[in-house]
């Protein structure tokens, strides 16, 4: 069952990166961590690796997005 969500959120990811400019497929990528993360509630320790990637994720990005604002 949560392979198939995976599975089906991999694609809505492809689909919006056709569509999308990268920026907004980086949110989509973080909502679908988010789920994720409600996904896997019941073990702990996969949460806390998931919240420190999303953080690290998030700050790399917001770099680079005030990188490209100043060019």
């Amino acid at each position: 069952m949560l392979r198939l969500l995976l599975l089906l959120l991999l694609l809505l990811l492809l689909k919006m990166m056709m569509i999308m400019s990268m920026t907004k497929v980086m949110m989509m990528m973080m909502m679908m961590m988010m789920m994720m993360m409600m996904m896997m509630m019941r073990m702990r320790m996969m949460m806390r690796m998931m919240m420190m990637r999303m953080m690290m994720m998030i700050l790399t990005h917001q770099k680079y997005l005030r990188f490209t604002h100043t060019v």
